[in-house]
């Protein structure tokens, strides 16, 4: 079945078509989810409310540009508001190592993309949330600013503070600092 014939029927409230839409993209969703969540429960709750949102909103996709990427939108939609309701305290935390600013490229070549995730993963709320929304999901900091109900100015800075979280992270990995 194409995935235009899958959208239809999503449109239709075919439950077929609903199952192959959610084994097409479950794996790639559910990733997604555990970037912005605490642990693998809730990236499993914020999934299953994602695939209700797209199910819910289907319609409206236009068949313009990218199903993938618009269901992903609806996704990062879904987890920022999931995250948000925890009162996420955008931090103002200091790092020893956080002067430091180049990581060796050899070191960062040793890495594997789950540790990286991993490691973003160890960081706290707000400074993971900028990070995702801005470094792998390309939002702009105004975007983010309004999915998450911030200033420009205040994303601009945890992402700041969040790579250099990440650098003195990866430089502890490779005990490179003692941090």
């Amino acid at each position: 079945m194409t995935e235009a014939e899958i959208i239809k029927g999503c449109v239709d409230r075919n439950e077929v078509c609903q199952k192959l839409l959610f084994e097409r993209y479950a794996g790639k969703m559910l990733s997604l989810c555990q970037r912005y969540s605490r642990d693998q429960q809730e990236a499993e709750d914020i999934t299953q409310e994602g695939f209700l949102k797209v199910y819910d909103a289907i319609h409206q996709f236009k068949f313009e540009g990218s199903f993938e990427g618009w269901v992903k939108r609806v996704f990062v939609s879904v987890a920022t508001r999931y995250v948000s309701k925890r009162k996420i305290i955008f931090s103002d935390i200091e790092h020893p190592g956080a002067d430091v600013t180049t990581v060796d490229p050899t070191v960062v070549s040793k890495l594997s993309e789950d540790d990286i995730y991993r490691l973003i993963g160890r960081m706290p709320d707000g400074y993971r949330l900028v990070f995702n929304l801005n470094v792998i999901e390309g939002y702009s900091h105004e975007e983010i600013g309004k999915l998450l109900g911030i200033q420009a100015s205040t994303s601009r800075t945890q992402l700041t503070k969040a790579r250099r979280m990440l650098q003195s992270l990866i430089l502890k990995q490779f005990n490179v600092l003692s941090v």
